[in-house]
């Protein structure tokens, strides 16, 4: 104890007056109010007996911890006002004439005990109210900073400003605190409270010493509540909301095959089972007349509660076939009964024929793979269960009733329950449909020459002519011909096409002459089917034969098309005309046909069946469920990968949809990308507005584990003018299985796409406009099927806008690229600091494996694989566990400036008014201006570099070239290790060595001639 009591200073060592001190807190300081100021303290020393006849829980540890603060915080003479310190600054606290700590808190602490309560002072007797107030907010403080400390190391932190509450300690005592170490074992903390810069310059720093132990255990069953700090909302981290979510379903998939109720096809193991009942009308016969003409208009009605599917109706038949499958949800089997009514078409009113009953516990249940159920015939009875009217038999129906689940094959084909509303054409557009896309083929036209041309008039030379190539909507014009005015013209222009089979449009070869500006005269007119053998198959890559084409005058397309495919002679044949030109074609099989961006490309195989590799695995894709679309919407699903296209059924009315439809596709490469995409039925009532986009996910197959199923939710974003909108949430089931690990393994020594791309490559401005028209030629393809995948779905899926210019994908590359190179900045930061002896172990260690190397250089190559051998093992603990999706933070569109999306959604050629498209303008020179600024400075440096042997600078290059003789002569007498050696000592030697001036040769070369000066 009177160790303790010599620790505080004596009261003339008190600070003047005038003396502040702050407090800085770098939390959250709006619940930590300041220790209001309290009046001096008065009464004498507790005595050991008052202490001892404390209650127990007063001697808590967190009364002791409370008593800790409350020494030692900081106090005043004058106590502010309530309102003052209401308006203090969260962020630093002003506490003003500052007194000592309390000694007799120091012997608290040390002997694990609490003082008393607060307003009554050691002695028992009453003391100040502000005091009392003074360590209740110091007790609030303790609260905020136990929530992140633990008790034991509460007292230790408070003190030697480690963690939170040190840190806090020791920005209110004005200065860092210093550990020592007492003779009792226990940690001694000293700190000093540094005068403030307002007053008392001269004054040295006092100096407290205080003892303190680790608080005792808190006891049993009692509770600390620890209030919330208060402060600002922290935003969530950018991209947070659009992450991926985890989920665990209950599929078979992750069940094992045919676990406990998930007994299922194998093959449809990635979606939770859906009960469905189906009933299948397939014809009727012998039904009766039931008008007095004797016709009878038969339809059929299925009905289960308040649920109802109707057939079509077959007029003046007796015997019908329909053949349709309605399927009601597991959810609306309510009703105990099932009813299948014949009923009669009438003008006024429909007629009852028959109707057949089945009680719901009596029809059977079938799963796959068991073979389909056979239909069965059905005797037609009245409400009364009367077979017979005026004795003649009601007909017979032929019907097939089962409950299964979605993985039966009449589920794609019948007509589901939930779609009831609808008319019959807005139901097929509800069904689940798979597409393919069309087989597409490059096809290759050389136009080489033309002979004997005459001018479409003949009083007049031949003017300037062109061959203009014609394919459906794909037109090509060669330059004019050489020599002009000739009648032999030569040109030798290849063009490539993109066809699909079957080739339905011809080739269309025309020779025009250019007679004035604006307008071109056919000379003559080739039409060529593109079919063998007009045109070859060129599918390993073989020199193909040209040939020489008459060329007909003054027919038109139709009757020379009619003419390629008949055979027949024009009736201008007769005549004699001579021009000729000479054409080179060929379908091109050996390469693919691209219709999606390279960067996330589905399909990599050639044209040619014969050249394409087998597949090595199977892509497993279940469809489950979205959440969150908001409104009453009616969506539905679709999926690409390869030429396979899926599209689920569409549900109406929904924002939660639930499909659980499962599809699988042959994988022939890793290094592609699947693409599912959510739209909104728009064409369900023959409306003819687009289907709305929801979202759309990637997944790319090089990124997902073998034989592992990855269920998630993936975030569906729309990027529109106003800024970026998430729109829901898709539910996913992926696996891959390979099943040919050598030849996936193989795979990665490659080439990415056929070997025709690089044998006889295409330019990139030519395979952008083919990119394009491939995606013209699938999207007209597809609108054409039953139900038709709209144009705009095919668009969306293929992004066919990406090739537009958009400012936020341009900031999104370049950050891209810093990112590429933070590598090499943080390797170089890293050097530096060696350089500079930051660390003068680590330093002392590359010195030392230095040395290795240079003593043995055959040890650097297996050192630096090792070296990237152990990061590779070292990461595979880190490695990402989730499939990436669409980042939100990397394409910038959160930080997107409006503006900057309006101009991205803008039509080309743009539609906005002029003052919007002049200020777009100065926005984007201000950005080339950097762009030309930094490209200008790499081009400085590099003309520098060429400027050293140029001669530009006669002495510069004289320096150079006497300084590279004798760094020659100096090589060749010297051992390559003692230049390495004095090299390296010379790189990594110690700052004292070093000048902060740029050395010699950097000088030299910043001296070096560029051809800057040389710009207008």
């Amino acid at each position: 104890r009177s160790r303790t009591r010599r620790s505080c200073p004596p009261r003339t060592a008190r600070p003047p007056a005038t003396r502040s001190w702050r407090w800085s807190s770098t939390g959250s300081a709006s619940a930590r109010p300041p220790a209001p100021a309290t009046s001096r303290r008065s009464g004498t020393r507790r005595s050991s007996s008052t202490s001892a006849t404390r209650p127990a829980s007063r001697r808590s540890p967190s009364t002791c911890l409370y008593s800790t603060t409350a020494a030692s915080t900081t106090t005043t003479r004058s106590a502010p006002t309530s309102s003052s310190a209401a308006s203090a600054s969260p962020a630093s606290l002003s506490l003003a004439r500052p007194t000592r700590p309390s000694c007799s808190a120091s012997r608290w602490i040390k002997e694990g005990s609490s003082p008393a309560s607060p307003g009554t002072s050691r002695s028992g007797s009453t003391s100040s109210p502000t005091r009392g107030t003074a360590i209740a907010s110091s007790r609030t403080m303790l609260l905020l900073l136990r929530r992140w400390t633990p008790p034991e190391r509460m007292v230790r932190n408070v003190f030697s400003g480690e963690g939170p509450a040190g840190a806090a300690a020791a920005s209110a005592s004005g200065g860092p605190a210093a550990e020592t170490k007492g003779k009792s074992g226990h940690d001694t903390r000293e700190f000093r409270s540094i005068p403030a810069s307002s007053g008392g310059g001269g004054n040295e720093p006092r100096r407290h010493t205080l003892h303190a132990m680790a608080a005792p255990p808190p006891p049993a069953g009692q509770t600390v509540v620890v209030p919330k700090p208060a402060g600002p909302a922290q935003a969530p981290p950018p991209g947070s909301q659009y992450g991926l979510t985890e989920t665990k379903p209950p599929l078979p998939a992750k069940m094992g095959p045919r676990s406990g109720t998930a007994k299922i096809a194998s093959t449809y193991d990635m979606v939770e089972p859906m009960s469905y009942l189906y009933v299948t009308v397939v014809k009727a016969r012998d039904l009766p007349s039931m008008d007095l003409t004797g016709a009878l208009d038969p339809y059929v009605e299925v009905k289960l509660g308040n649920f109802k599917g109707v057939t079509r109706h077959l007029e003046k038949n007796q015997n019908p076939v329909w053949r349709q499958t309605f399927a009601f949800s597991g959810a609306h089997l309510q009703a105990s009964q099932l009813e299948v009514i014949v009923m009669d078409k009438d003008t006024l009113r429909d007629d009852f024929v028959g109707r057949v009953v089945f009680d719901m516990s009596d029809i059977p249940s079938r799963l796959p793979p068991d073979s389909p159920l056979a239909p069965q015939w059905y005797s037609l009875a009245d409400a009364h269960g009367e077979r017979f009217r005026h004795g003649h038999p009601l007909g017979e129906i032929m019907l097939a009733v089962w409950i299964g689940t979605q993985a039966d094959e009449a589920f794609p084909e019948a007509w589901h329950s939930d779609a009831h509303s609808l008319s019959r054409e807005g139901l097929t557009n509800t069904r689940s449909k798979v597409y393919y896309s069309p087989k597409l083929i490059y096809l290759k036209v050389s136009v080489i020459a033309a002979q004997d041309l005459i001018a479409a008039d003949k009083g007049r030379p031949l003017a300037p002519t062109i061959a203009k190539i014609q394919m459906g909507s794909q037109i090509r014009r060669t330059r004019p011909g050489q020599p002009q005015g000739s009648a032999n013209q030569s040109w030798n222009e290849e063009f490539m096409f993109v066809a699909s089979e079957p080739f339905e449009d011809p080739l269309v070869v025309t020779v025009e002459e250019k007679v004035a500006a604006g307008r071109d005269e056919p000379i003559g007119r080739i039409i060529i089917p593109v079919a063998s053998p007009y045109v070859p198959r060129n599918d390993l890559a073989k020199s193909i034969p040209s040939k020489w084409f008459n060329l007909s005058r003054g027919m038109t397309v139709d009757e020379a098309a009619a003419e390629a495919t008949t055979g027949t002679k024009h009736r201008e044949h007769s005549k004699t005309f001579a021009s000729k030109i000479h054409l080179r074609m060929s379908l091109e099989t050996a390469y693919h046909v691209l219709d999606e961006s390279t960067h996330y490309s589905s399909d990599l195989q050639p044209a040619a069946k014969k050249l394409r590799k087998s597949a090595i695995g199977v892509l497993e894709v279940g469809i489950l469920s979205a959440r969150g679309l908001g409104g009453n919407k009616s969506p539905y699903c679709v999926a690409k990968y390869g030429s396979k296209w899926v599209r689920t059924r569409t549900l109406l009315g929904t924002a939660a949809p639930a499909w659980n439809e499962q599809y699988t596709w042959e994988v022939f490469d890793l290094s592609t990308v699947i693409t599912v995409a959510v739209f909104d039925n728009n064409h369900l009532h023959h409306s003819d507005g687009k289907d709305q986009r929801i979202g759309k996910v990637r997944v790319r197959l090089a990124t997902l584990e073998s034989d592992r199923v990855y269920t998630h939710y993936y975030p569906l974003m729309a990027l529109t003018p106003g800024g970026l909108k998430k729109t829901g949430e898709l539910h996913l089931a992926v696996r891959f299985t390979c099943t040919a690990w050598a030849n996936m393994l193989a795979q990665y020594g490659r080439p990415l796409l056929p070997k025709m791309h690089y044998s006889n490559p295409i330019s990139v401005l030519q395979l952008d406009y083919l990119r394009f028209q491939a995606m013209q030629m699938v999207a007209t393809r597809l609108g054409r099927s039953e139900p038709p995948l709209h144009r705009e779905v095919v668009e969306y899926m293929l992004d066919v806008d990406s090739h537009m210019f958009s400012l936020r994908r341009s900031k999104a590359n370049f950050y891209r690229i810093t990112s590429l190179f933070s590598g090499v900045v943080a390797v170089g930061k890293w050097f530096d600091g060696i350089c500079k002896w930051k660390n003068p172990l680590t330093t002392i260690l590359v010195h030392v494996l230095f040395l290795i190397l240079v003593c043995y250089p055959e040890l650097i190559l297996p050192t630096v694989f090792l070296y990237l051998f152990m990061i590779g093992v070292w990461n595979y603990r880190r490695r990402p566990r989730k499939p990436p999706h669409m980042d939100t933070v990397l394409s910038h569109a959160e930080q997107a400036h409006p503006d900057e999306l309006d101009e991205e959604f803008d039509t080309f050629p743009t539609s906005k008014p002029s003052d919007v498209v002049r200020m777009r303008y100065d926005r984007l020179r201000s950005v080339a201006g950097r762009v030309q600024t930094v490209v200008g400075d790499l081009a400085m440096q590099g003309e520098r570099a060429q400027s050293l042997l140029s001669w530009r600078d006669p002495r510069a290059t004289a320096i150079f070239i006497t300084m590279s003789l004798i760094v020659a002569v100096v090589l060749y007498i010297t051992p390559f290790q003692v230049v390495a050696v004095v090299f390296g000592l010379f790189m990594l030697r110690h700052p004292r060595f070093r000048s902060k001036q740029p050395s010699v040769p950097f000088n030299f070369y910043k001296r070096l001639p560029a051809k800057g000066d040389m710009l207008l």
